[in-house]
């Protein structure tokens, strides 16, 4: 895609700090370090977001994750944790569309990086659970 900044890194139109690449994928330092080490894994083939991948895919990009995990987290040994974060559509917070995936290594509770769900399980019944689990179900394939 001519505007996608993600493609133009790709093509090498956009300098960037690599640390993997295959045929299908590429991981690069996000530049905005929201954690040192926060890494992106992006999909070489332009899709804008989970929804348009298809299994094949899928299991080239998802398949590096652990790999990649292990390697930021032996970076440093103060790192205790990592959120993999993929946001889809703009509702979601994605920015860029050109789905990738943010790992963000995590040094303390304390470093400047925080998700927080709400519980909303007092607003639902056993019978709402159950409409919405057999709605799910009905569209998987398999």
């Amino acid at each position: 895609m001519e505007d996608c900044i993600f493609c133009k890194i790709i093509n090498g139109d956009i300098p960037s700090y690599k640390v993997y690449e295959d045929d299908d994928v590429l991981a690069f330092l996000d530049i905005t370090q929201v954690t040192p080490g926060h890494t992106l894994l992006i999909p070489k083939k332009h899709v804008a977001d989970i929804f348009e991948y298809d299994a094949d895919l899928a299991t080239k990009v998802f398949a590096k994750l652990p790999e990649l995990a292990r390697a930021i987290r032996a970076i440093n040994s103060d790192i205790k944790g990592l959120n993999i974060i993929n946001n889809n559509g703009q509702v979601a917070y994605q920015s860029v569309f050109h789905s990738h995936i943010h790992l963000i290594p995590r040094y303390s509770s304390d470093d400047d990086m925080s998700i927080k769900f709400a519980d909303n399980s007092a607003l639902y019944s056993p019978e709402q659970y159950a409409d919405v689990q057999k709605a799910i179900a009905n569209h998987l394939t398999n």
